[in-house]
């Protein structure tokens, strides 16, 4: 799925560069986002942009600064002003409703995860970007980690055996860090917290690494750091998959200061194997446990080389935007975040609030 060597040299040299507009200035992976625009071999030009979240645009770079700015998407569409799709990274309350008009105008349109509060909310948007046919890319990013396709090829060619269970801990710089006010805190613009803003990213991608989707939820979601917010601060979630795969993530922000941890176990019934994808100097360790025919255990250690990518996920978010912009101009067909899936991730999401908040399991 992802641009080959000769699809990349095809969009840099026979396309003229791609005309986005953001939406979201100070968006906390904003500035990350338009560092992606940097790269030479990227063919993007900022043509406008709609601030956004609290209008204001202190991450906003200087060579930015002359681009058009306006103040909602009607002003924006009604401008004039020349752009094929726009990056949207508002928050989850006025996404839906800035896609659904940006899709409906023709424009291609990239959305930060998770893009609404719910999956009901989305439909509306779902449904310009299909009826119009725009190009659709998301900010789950994982999906295009190296490691993942690695995974995925494992997994497919069934040289764990058969996948028992997966556990994913993700923690990283609790609610004091951003304070309490934070628009991701605020259940009015936000509408849930922990897992709606990062553990998405797991939910959208045990499906596609083990290709087997996710068909109930049992979940214990709310707050149990010490800052008081009316969202969850984190939990875990017990997913069970289609074939029977228990999937359990736990993660909260619980750090003390600004830093993150991540780690990720798939156990096999041949082998298992440990993910640590932002492990110091690696692109990412991948441990490798396995049988241990008469004395010799199978164990290797096989790590990536650094990414050192500019911008949000670094070469994952370099494919991802390429990826669109290919899709957007019919060198590809679909990016490897299907309007589908998106819509996928967020039902699962619904499914985890509901379980926790009722008590029970919940099925899809």
């Amino acid at each position: 799925m992802t641009l080959c060597p000769e699809c990349v040299a095809e969009l840099h040299m026979k396309q003229t560069p791609f005309a986005v507009a953001f939406l979201g200035v100070d968006h906390p992976h904003g500035a990350a986002w338009r560092e992606l625009f940097t790269h030479p071999d990227t063919p993007v030009e900022l043509t406008a942009v709609v601030p956004g979240l609290e209008g204001t645009l202190a991450s906003m770079e200087e060579r930015y600064a002359q681009v058009p700015r306006f103040d909602s998407v009607e002003a924006l569409l009604s401008s004039g002003i020349p752009f094929e799709g726009a990056i949207v990274c508002l928050d989850n309350r006025a996404t839906p409703a800035a896609v659904e008009q940006l899709a409906l105008a023709g424009k291609h349109v990239l959305v930060e995860k998770p893009g609404a509060v719910t999956a009901a909310a989305f439909a509306p948007a779902a449904a310009a970007i299909r009826t119009r046919q725009v190009a659709f890319q998301s900010g789950y990013v994982w999906r295009y980690h190296p490691m993942t396709h690695r995974l995925r090829q494992m997994i497919a060619e069934k040289r764990c055996g058969k996948i028992i269970s997966v556990l994913v801990h993700q923690t990283t710089a609790d609610v004091h860090r951003r304070g309490s006010t934070h628009f991701l805190f605020d259940p009015h613009r936000s509408g849930r917290g922990f897992f709606h803003w990062l553990a998405c990213h797991w939910i959208d991608w045990v499906p596609f690494v083990l290709d087997d989707p996710i068909v109930a939820v049992t979940a214990r979601l709310g707050r149990y750091g010490e800052v008081p917010v009316t969202v969850d601060d984190g939990g875990t979630a017990i997913l069970e998959t289609a074939s029977g795969v228990l999937v359990t993530i736990t993660g909260g922000y619980w750090l003390p200061r600004w830093t993150g941890e991540l780690r990720l176990t798939l156990y096999g019934s041949h082998r298992w194997l440990e993910w640590e994808p932002q492990h110091p100097g690696t692109g990412g360790r991948l441990r490798i446990h396995g049988p241990q025919p008469h004395f010799h255990a199978m164990e290797e250690v096989f790590d990536l080389p650094p990414d050192a990518t500019r911008g949000y996920g670094g070469i994952m978010g370099l494919a991802a935007l390429r990826d669109w912009i290919a899709t957007a101009r019919g060198i590809l067909r679909t990016t490897y975040n299907s309007l589908d899936s998106f819509l996928a991730a967020l039902r699962v999401l619904d499914a985890a609030y509901q379980s926790a908040a009722e008590g029970r399991r919940v099925t899809l």
